[in-house]
Protein backbone atom coordinates (compact mmCIF):
# COMPACT_ATOMS: atom_id res chain seq x y z
CA UNK A 1 0.00 0.00 0.00
CA UNK A 2 1.71 3.27 -1.04
CA UNK A 3 1.90 5.85 1.51
CA UNK A 4 0.39 8.64 -0.79
CA UNK A 5 -3.12 6.81 -0.96
CA UNK A 6 -3.06 6.68 3.03
CA UNK A 7 -2.45 10.25 2.75
CA UNK A 8 -4.82 10.97 0.67
CA UNK A 9 -7.52 9.08 2.61
CA UNK A 10 -6.53 10.31 5.81
CA UNK A 11 -7.17 14.31 5.32
CA UNK A 12 -7.95 15.65 8.65
CA UNK A 13 -10.71 14.49 10.46
CA UNK A 14 -13.34 15.68 13.24
CA UNK A 15 -14.56 12.62 15.40
CA UNK A 16 -17.13 15.03 17.26
CA UNK A 17 -19.35 15.79 13.80
CA UNK A 18 -21.79 13.15 12.59
CA UNK A 19 -22.77 15.34 10.39
CA UNK A 20 -20.21 15.42 7.58
CA UNK A 21 -21.57 18.27 5.07
CA UNK A 22 -24.15 21.29 5.54
CA UNK A 23 -27.57 20.40 5.66
CA UNK A 24 -28.38 21.70 2.32
CA UNK A 25 -26.47 19.07 0.89
CA UNK A 26 -28.52 17.14 -1.70
CA UNK A 27 -27.09 13.89 -0.96
CA UNK A 28 -27.13 11.64 1.63
CA UNK A 29 -25.13 8.62 3.02
CA UNK A 30 -25.14 6.39 5.34
CA UNK A 31 -22.33 4.24 7.78
CA UNK A 32 -23.24 1.45 9.70
CA UNK A 33 -20.72 0.09 11.61
CA UNK A 34 -20.37 -2.93 14.19
CA UNK A 35 -19.75 -0.61 17.28
CA UNK A 36 -18.63 2.95 17.34
CA UNK A 37 -15.86 1.75 20.28
CA UNK A 38 -13.49 -0.46 18.48
CA UNK A 39 -10.71 2.37 16.80
CA UNK A 40 -10.97 0.24 13.47
CA UNK A 41 -14.57 1.58 13.31
CA UNK A 42 -13.36 4.85 15.04
CA UNK A 43 -10.69 5.09 12.17
CA UNK A 44 -13.55 4.30 9.38
CA UNK A 45 -15.59 6.98 10.65
CA UNK A 46 -13.15 9.70 10.44
CA UNK A 47 -12.30 8.26 7.03
CA UNK A 48 -15.95 8.37 5.65
CA UNK A 49 -16.70 11.82 7.27
CA UNK A 50 -13.68 13.31 5.76
CA UNK A 51 -14.34 12.06 2.46
CA UNK A 52 -18.39 13.04 2.85
CA UNK A 53 -16.91 16.78 3.75
CA UNK A 54 -14.80 17.24 0.92
CA UNK A 55 -17.25 16.13 -1.68
CA UNK A 56 -20.56 17.75 0.24
CA UNK A 57 -22.21 14.61 1.10
CA UNK A 58 -24.48 14.27 4.40
CA UNK A 59 -23.43 11.45 6.16
CA UNK A 60 -25.05 10.49 8.87
CA UNK A 61 -23.32 7.14 11.19
CA UNK A 62 -25.38 4.63 12.66
CA UNK A 63 -23.23 1.67 14.85
CA UNK A 64 -24.40 -1.10 17.18
CA UNK A 65 -23.93 -1.22 20.97
CA UNK A 66 -21.71 -4.46 20.81
CA UNK A 67 -20.22 -6.30 18.10
CA UNK A 68 -23.09 -8.92 16.61
CA UNK A 69 -26.00 -6.15 17.41
CA UNK A 70 -27.57 -7.11 14.44
CA UNK A 71 -31.34 -5.54 15.14
CA UNK A 72 -29.51 -2.00 15.48
CA UNK A 73 -27.89 -2.39 11.94
CA UNK A 74 -31.62 -3.46 10.55
CA UNK A 75 -33.09 0.06 12.67
CA UNK A 76 -30.42 2.19 10.90
CA UNK A 77 -31.12 0.70 7.05
CA UNK A 78 -34.39 1.28 7.65
CA UNK A 79 -33.56 4.80 8.94
CA UNK A 80 -31.45 5.19 5.73
CA UNK A 81 -34.46 4.60 3.63
CA UNK A 82 -36.86 6.79 4.62
CA UNK A 83 -34.22 9.99 5.28
CA UNK A 84 -33.69 9.06 1.20
CA UNK A 85 -30.11 8.32 1.09
CA UNK A 86 -28.43 7.42 -1.54
CA UNK A 87 -26.06 4.87 -0.21
CA UNK A 88 -25.43 2.77 2.64
CA UNK A 89 -21.53 1.58 3.85
CA UNK A 90 -22.15 -1.34 6.13
CA UNK A 91 -19.99 -3.29 8.21
CA UNK A 92 -22.36 -6.19 9.10
CA UNK A 93 -22.64 -7.80 12.26
CA UNK A 94 -24.34 -10.60 10.40
CA UNK A 95 -23.16 -11.41 7.34
CA UNK A 96 -25.81 -13.60 5.95
CA UNK A 97 -28.83 -12.30 7.86
CA UNK A 98 -28.67 -8.62 6.79
CA UNK A 99 -28.84 -9.32 3.05
CA UNK A 100 -32.59 -9.19 2.83
CA UNK A 101 -32.98 -5.79 4.82
CA UNK A 102 -30.27 -4.32 2.53
CA UNK A 103 -32.21 -5.68 -0.94
CA UNK A 104 -34.71 -3.28 0.66
CA UNK A 105 -32.56 -0.51 0.14
CA UNK A 106 -31.42 -1.53 -3.28
CA UNK A 107 -35.22 -2.58 -4.06
CA UNK A 108 -35.23 1.75 -3.13
CA UNK A 109 -32.58 2.95 -5.04
CA UNK A 110 -29.68 2.81 -2.59
CA UNK A 111 -25.90 2.09 -3.13
CA UNK A 112 -25.24 -0.64 -1.01
CA UNK A 113 -21.16 -1.11 -0.09
CA UNK A 114 -19.54 -3.59 2.32
CA UNK A 115 -16.57 -2.10 3.92
CA UNK A 116 -13.97 -4.66 5.10
CA UNK A 117 -17.00 -7.77 5.59
CA UNK A 118 -17.76 -9.12 2.73
CA UNK A 119 -21.83 -10.22 2.84
CA UNK A 120 -22.90 -13.80 2.37
CA UNK A 121 -23.50 -13.80 -0.90
CA UNK A 122 -20.97 -11.84 -1.36
CA UNK A 123 -23.20 -9.74 -4.51
CA UNK A 124 -25.70 -8.90 -1.23
CA UNK A 125 -23.77 -5.44 -2.00
CA UNK A 126 -22.92 -3.60 -4.96
CA UNK A 127 -19.99 -3.93 -4.05
CA UNK A 128 -17.11 -4.47 -1.27
CA UNK A 129 -14.12 -2.44 -0.33
CA UNK A 130 -12.30 -4.83 1.88
CA UNK A 131 -9.10 -5.87 2.97
CA UNK A 132 -8.60 -9.69 1.20
CA UNK A 133 -8.93 -11.04 4.92
CA UNK A 134 -7.84 -14.17 3.68
CA UNK A 135 -4.94 -13.02 3.03
CA UNK A 136 -4.39 -10.99 5.80
CA UNK A 137 -4.78 -14.79 7.80
CA UNK A 138 -2.52 -16.70 5.35
CA UNK A 139 0.44 -13.62 5.98
CA UNK A 140 0.52 -14.14 9.62
CA UNK A 141 -0.21 -18.08 9.04
CA UNK A 142 2.76 -18.24 7.40
CA UNK A 143 5.18 -15.91 9.47
CA UNK A 144 4.00 -18.19 12.51
CA UNK A 145 4.75 -21.61 10.96
CA UNK A 146 8.42 -20.14 9.81
CA UNK A 147 9.13 -18.72 12.98
CA UNK A 148 8.56 -21.85 14.73
CA UNK A 149 10.72 -23.72 12.17
CA UNK A 150 10.32 -27.35 12.66
CA UNK A 151 8.50 -27.13 15.97
CA UNK A 152 5.44 -26.04 13.96
CA UNK A 153 5.01 -29.76 14.00
CA UNK A 154 4.10 -29.94 17.69
CA UNK A 155 2.31 -26.20 17.62
CA UNK A 156 -0.88 -26.29 20.06
CA UNK A 157 -2.75 -23.39 18.57
CA UNK A 158 -5.63 -21.51 20.31
CA UNK A 159 -7.99 -20.21 17.65
CA UNK A 160 -9.62 -16.83 19.10
CA UNK A 161 -12.45 -15.93 16.65
CA UNK A 162 -15.28 -13.04 16.26
CA UNK A 163 -18.45 -14.16 17.16
CA UNK A 164 -20.23 -18.11 17.12
CA UNK A 165 -22.30 -16.63 14.05
CA UNK A 166 -19.02 -16.93 11.94
CA UNK A 167 -19.37 -13.58 9.95
CA UNK A 168 -17.25 -13.59 6.83
CA UNK A 169 -14.53 -11.92 7.87
CA UNK A 170 -13.86 -14.02 10.94
CA UNK A 171 -13.89 -17.50 8.70
CA UNK A 172 -11.48 -15.90 6.61
CA UNK A 173 -9.30 -14.70 8.79
CA UNK A 174 -9.63 -18.03 10.46
CA UNK A 175 -8.99 -20.30 7.33
CA UNK A 176 -6.16 -17.78 5.93
CA UNK A 177 -4.14 -18.69 9.02
CA UNK A 178 -4.37 -22.50 8.88
CA UNK A 179 -3.71 -22.13 5.33
CA UNK A 180 -0.61 -20.29 6.20
CA UNK A 181 0.31 -22.53 8.56
CA UNK A 182 0.10 -25.32 6.99
CA UNK A 183 -3.07 -26.74 8.06
CA UNK A 184 -5.43 -28.91 5.85
CA UNK A 185 -8.75 -27.01 6.00
CA UNK A 186 -12.03 -28.98 5.13
CA UNK A 187 -15.20 -26.57 4.12
CA UNK A 188 -12.94 -23.18 3.91
CA UNK A 189 -16.19 -21.82 4.75
CA UNK A 190 -16.70 -22.35 8.33
CA UNK A 191 -14.32 -22.77 11.55
CA UNK A 192 -14.21 -25.24 13.88
CA UNK A 193 -14.54 -28.35 11.68
CA UNK A 194 -10.63 -29.21 11.07
CA UNK A 195 -9.52 -32.30 12.28
CA UNK A 196 -5.48 -31.16 12.65
CA UNK A 197 -4.36 -32.58 16.53
CA UNK A 198 -2.31 -29.12 16.76
CA UNK A 199 -5.75 -26.88 17.24
CA UNK A 200 -6.65 -26.94 20.90
CA UNK A 201 -9.90 -25.25 19.97
CA UNK A 202 -11.55 -22.02 19.22
CA UNK A 203 -13.27 -19.49 21.10
CA UNK A 204 -14.97 -16.26 20.45
CA UNK A 205 -13.73 -13.16 21.70
CA UNK A 206 -16.97 -10.44 20.00
CA UNK A 207 -13.45 -8.32 18.74
CA UNK A 208 -12.34 -7.06 21.93
CA UNK A 209 -10.11 -7.53 24.76
CA UNK A 210 -12.54 -8.72 27.83
CA UNK A 211 -13.73 -11.52 25.44
CA UNK A 212 -9.76 -11.98 23.99
CA UNK A 213 -9.00 -12.33 28.01
CA UNK A 214 -12.18 -14.96 28.74
CA UNK A 215 -11.07 -16.74 25.29
CA UNK A 216 -7.87 -17.06 26.39
CA UNK A 217 -8.48 -18.23 29.96
CA UNK A 218 -10.87 -20.75 28.76
CA UNK A 219 -8.71 -22.56 26.19
CA UNK A 220 -5.70 -22.30 28.58
CA UNK A 221 -7.96 -24.55 30.49
CA UNK A 222 -8.21 -26.94 27.80
CA UNK A 223 -4.56 -27.10 27.61
CA UNK A 224 -2.16 -25.32 29.41
CA UNK A 225 0.53 -25.89 26.71
CA UNK A 226 -0.94 -23.95 24.42
CA UNK A 227 2.16 -21.89 22.37
CA UNK A 228 0.72 -20.31 19.51
CA UNK A 229 -2.64 -17.91 19.38
CA UNK A 230 -4.54 -16.37 16.60
CA UNK A 231 -6.60 -13.85 16.84
CA UNK A 232 -9.40 -12.29 15.10
CA UNK A 233 -7.89 -8.54 16.19
CA UNK A 234 -5.66 -6.70 18.19
CA UNK A 235 -7.88 -6.10 21.01
CA UNK A 236 -8.69 -9.75 21.16
CA UNK A 237 -4.72 -10.17 20.89
CA UNK A 238 -4.41 -7.80 23.95
CA UNK A 239 -6.78 -9.38 26.42
CA UNK A 240 -5.16 -12.91 25.25
CA UNK A 241 -1.55 -11.49 26.35
CA UNK A 242 -2.85 -10.12 29.89
CA UNK A 243 -4.55 -13.96 30.36
CA UNK A 244 -1.09 -15.39 29.72
CA UNK A 245 0.57 -12.58 31.87
CA UNK A 246 -1.78 -13.75 34.86
CA UNK A 247 -0.35 -17.72 34.46
CA UNK A 248 3.46 -16.58 33.66
CA UNK A 249 3.18 -17.32 29.96
CA UNK A 250 3.79 -14.33 28.10
CA UNK A 251 7.11 -15.10 27.34
CA UNK A 252 7.16 -17.98 25.80
CA UNK A 253 3.49 -17.87 23.72
CA UNK A 254 3.43 -16.53 19.98
CA UNK A 255 0.48 -14.42 19.27
CA UNK A 256 -0.63 -13.07 15.93
CA UNK A 257 -3.36 -11.09 14.90
CA UNK A 258 -4.85 -8.47 12.04
CA UNK A 259 -5.73 -5.33 11.94
CA UNK A 260 -2.56 -3.10 11.85
CA UNK A 261 -3.93 -0.17 14.40
CA UNK A 262 -1.67 2.13 16.22
CA UNK A 263 -1.86 -0.09 19.63
CA UNK A 264 -1.63 -3.37 17.94
CA UNK A 265 1.75 -1.93 15.94
CA UNK A 266 2.94 -0.62 19.67
CA UNK A 267 2.54 -4.25 20.77
CA UNK A 268 4.46 -5.90 18.40
CA UNK A 269 7.48 -3.56 19.07
CA UNK A 270 7.14 -4.52 22.71
CA UNK A 271 6.96 -7.74 21.71
CA UNK A 272 3.08 -8.77 23.08
CA UNK A 273 2.43 -9.72 19.34
CA UNK A 274 4.68 -11.28 16.93
CA UNK A 275 3.42 -10.35 14.22
CA UNK A 276 0.00 -8.66 12.34
CA UNK A 277 -1.37 -8.17 9.00
CA UNK A 278 -2.24 -4.69 8.46
CA UNK A 279 -5.42 -2.88 7.03
CA UNK A 280 -6.44 0.31 5.96
CA UNK A 281 -10.17 1.34 6.70
CA UNK A 282 -9.48 4.74 6.08
CA UNK A 283 -9.01 4.23 2.50
CA UNK A 284 -12.06 1.60 2.87
CA UNK A 285 -14.34 4.18 3.76
CA UNK A 286 -13.17 7.23 1.62
CA UNK A 287 -13.25 4.88 -1.28
CA UNK A 288 -16.50 4.15 -0.43
CA UNK A 289 -18.49 7.28 0.17
CA UNK A 290 -16.55 8.39 -3.42
CA UNK A 291 -18.54 5.32 -4.66
CA UNK A 292 -21.73 6.70 -3.17
CA UNK A 293 -20.94 10.40 -4.92
CA UNK A 294 -20.55 8.79 -7.95
CA UNK A 295 -23.95 6.78 -8.18
CA UNK A 296 -25.50 10.02 -7.11
CA UNK A 297 -23.90 11.55 -9.94
CA UNK A 298 -23.72 8.79 -12.64
CA UNK A 299 -25.46 5.98 -11.90
CA UNK A 300 -22.23 4.45 -11.72
CA UNK A 301 -21.55 1.48 -9.70
CA UNK A 302 -17.60 0.83 -8.63
CA UNK A 303 -15.55 -2.30 -10.61
CA UNK A 304 -13.49 -4.52 -8.54
CA UNK A 305 -10.29 -5.66 -8.37
CA UNK A 306 -9.44 -7.42 -11.03
CA UNK A 307 -9.66 -11.21 -10.70
CA UNK A 308 -11.25 -10.82 -7.78
CA UNK A 309 -15.00 -10.40 -6.52
CA UNK A 310 -14.50 -7.20 -4.50
CA UNK A 311 -11.88 -4.10 -4.38
CA UNK A 312 -8.97 -4.81 -2.01
CA UNK A 313 -7.47 -1.97 -0.69
CA UNK A 314 -4.49 -3.82 0.53
CA UNK A 315 -2.45 -5.58 3.61
CA UNK A 316 1.17 -5.91 4.79
CA UNK A 317 2.59 -8.10 7.21
CA UNK A 318 3.75 -6.08 10.44
CA UNK A 319 6.61 -7.52 12.59
CA UNK A 320 10.50 -6.72 13.65
CA UNK A 321 10.73 -10.57 13.07
CA UNK A 322 10.75 -11.25 9.59
CA UNK A 323 10.97 -14.77 8.40
CA UNK A 324 12.66 -16.47 5.35
CA UNK A 325 10.53 -15.87 1.91
CA UNK A 326 7.55 -13.70 3.54
CA UNK A 327 7.71 -10.18 2.48
CA UNK A 328 6.72 -8.01 5.70
CA UNK A 329 7.52 -4.71 6.84
CA UNK A 330 8.73 -3.38 10.41
CA UNK A 331 7.10 -1.52 13.02
CA UNK A 332 8.58 2.40 11.96
CA UNK A 333 7.26 1.51 8.71
CA UNK A 334 4.22 0.06 10.61
CA UNK A 335 3.52 3.10 12.75
CA UNK A 336 3.83 5.46 9.95
CA UNK A 337 0.66 3.51 8.19
CA UNK A 338 -1.18 3.13 11.41
CA UNK A 339 -4.03 4.61 12.62
CA UNK A 340 -5.93 4.90 15.80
Amino acid sequence: MKKSLLAAAAGSFALAAAMAAPAHAEIGACLITKTDTNPFFVKMKEGATAKANELGITLKSYAGKIDGDHDSQVAAIETCIADGAKGILITASDTKAIVAPLQQARDAGLLVIALDTPLEPIDGADATFATDNFRAGELIGAWAAATLGDEAQNAKIAMLDLAVSQPSVGVLRDQGFMQGFGIDLADPNKWGDEDDPRIVGHDVTAGNEEGGRRAMENLLSKDPFINVVYTINEPAAAGAYEALKAVGRENDVLIVSVDGGCPGVANVKDGVIGATSQQYPLLMASLGVEAIKAWADTGKKPAPTPGKDFFDTGVALVTDNPAPGIESIDTAEGTDLCWG
